[in-house]
């Protein structure tokens, strides 16, 4: 991944022995060489690779007014995270200074929640593909050992990018522009209980917008629908699947929406029937830009299911080939299985030639 860093700093966010959040700050930005570089390209890859994002924007302060029950002479404080964010790209603060206030929002916002972890706070401003970014994200750290130069052996806290779970990122170039239906947030989310990607929303001040697994099974679902009312042949139909669960996935991959313009033409081009006539003389309505979701695309080229100690996975070209289905007894008949399968049932039966 080629991206240009313009600016990033880290600051320290630690627990004292009271069990309360401390801050020691960054005096300065870090000098933009080849190891921050190297940091930025590896965050953004272990985002990238994030299953479970979720899409956003800013709460507006009329979106606020709307939302609270308080009687209409209560003051509703204005967003603090979107202000000092507009203040920065406004030029009337420093990054760094920005940055050291983003630090102290955020000690206020982890006083409120059970949130037992130390970490560290990267704040990145850097452009990729002709659109300009700003990540935040809490670093975890772990201990580990590093060998100095005189060759003694310390023990050292290393920043641990493959855990991190708290991370957002911010299209500026999508923000500044304004652009209606833009959900410029992009953030991990978490998986159990409370989770901690709410508590980040709500240190940023961002609402979530779209849901990236509804949106992508609707897709999935109309491209079925149209494989199967326009009675494609069974090779062509299978390329179909194929180019859109490609194209969708290219753009995950690169940490971009689908686009319903640019998944048209790329069908165009293959020969492919029109994606876009379809819905329009169906009535189907899908977003014109929206973020994959990758387990569900599988659906599109595998048939895969689990439970009850059974997990059956298999690609759709063996449909009707090597795997055939009994709607009436629910029995599904494989030939030929994979051969460490085979090796172990062999094994189990006594067959040891």
């Amino acid at each position: 991944m080629n991206l240009t860093v313009t600016a990033s700093i880290v600051h320290h966010v630690y627990q004292d022995p009271d069990g309360k959040f401390g801050l020691r700050f960054s005096p300065a930005a870090l000098n933009v060489d080849a190891e921050v570089t190297t940091l930025l390209q590896e965050l953004n890859q272990v985002y990238n690779a994030k299953p479970a994002k979720g899409y956003a924007s800013f709460v507006g302060i009329d979106e606020l007014q709307d939302d609270t029950s308080s009687h209409s002479d209560d003051v509703i404080p204005e967003p603090r995270f979107v202000k000092l964010l507009d203040d920065w790209l406004h030029e009337n603060t420093s990054f760094v200074d920005f940055s050291k206030e983003v630090a102290n929002l955020l000690q206020e916002e982890l006083t409120k929640y059970a949130f037992t972890d130390s970490g560290f706070l990267l704040l990145s401003d850097y452009e990729h593909s002709g659109d300009r970014f700003l990540v935040v994200s809490f670093l975890p750290v772990r201990e580990g050992v590093m060998v100095q130069p005189d060759l003694s052996v310390h023990k050292s806290a290393q920043l641990d990018i493959t855990k991190i779970q708290l991370a957002a990122r911010i299209n500026l170039t999508e923000y500044q522009a304004k652009m209606g239906d833009s959900y410029y947030v992009s953030f991990i989310k978490g998986r159990a209980g409370r989770k901690v990607s709410e508590f980040f929303l709500d240190f940023l001040g961002c609402k979530e917008r779209v849901n990236s697994k509804a949106s992508t099974r609707h897709l999935v679902d109309t491209v079925q629908a149209l494989v199967k009312e326009t009675e494609l042949e069974e090779e062509s139909a299978h390329a179909m699947r194929r180019e859109v669960y490609d194209y969708c996935g290219e753009r995950w991959q690169q940490g971009e929406h689908v686009s319903m313009e640019g998944l048209e033409s790329r069908l165009t081009e293959k020969g492919a029937p029109s994606l876009k006539a379809f819905t329009q003389d169906k009535g189907v309505e899908l977003p014109e830009q929206f973020p994959a979701d990758r387990a569900s695309l599988r659906q599109l080229i595998k048939f895969q299911g689990q439970g009850g100690g059974l997990s059956v996975a298999f690609d759709q070209t063996m449909f009707g080939q090597r795997v055939s289905y009994d709607a009436d007894t629910d029995t599904l008949t494989i030939k030929g299985t994979p051969p460490n399968l085979r090796d172990q049932l062999r094994r189990y039966l006594g067959h040891n030639d």
